[in-house]
């Protein structure tokens, strides 16, 4: 069996707060991510990653962000993500200078 890393980056602002659940031990977000191995994405990116929930149908999900794959045992390297690139990148996506000031962080979510 092979393994991957994938590193994931996801804006916290996209995320539907009444699908959030309590577990034990804290409160919970359920996540899909749709990835390609053999390719990337014009940003250097492997696939992205939604919200899901139960009784969600197909595409109901908002796009929280995206993710990268950088670690694959098969290829017998120790590849380690570059977050300065990634954040580059999105930031030219969005056609932002930097990331947002922290002012705007939601105090609201639980984590």
């Amino acid at each position: 069996m092979s393994k991957v890393g994938i590193s994931g980056k996801i804006d916290v602002q996209k995320i539907l707060k009444e699908h959030l659940f309590s577990g034990s031990k804290g409160k919970y977000l359920d996540i899909t991510m749709f990835v390609n191995l053999d390719e990337q994405g014009p940003y250097g990116d492997n696939g992205m990653i939604t919200q899901s929930w139960k009784g969600q149908q197909k595409g109901e999900g908002p796009i929280l962000g995206n993710a990268t794959v950088f670690w694959r045992d098969d290829q017998q390297q120790n590849q380690q993500p570059n977050y300065q690139d990634a954040q580059a990148q999105y930031a030219q996506r969005q056609g932002a200078q930097g990331p947002a000031p922290l002012d705007d962080f939601d105090d609201e979510i639980p984590f």
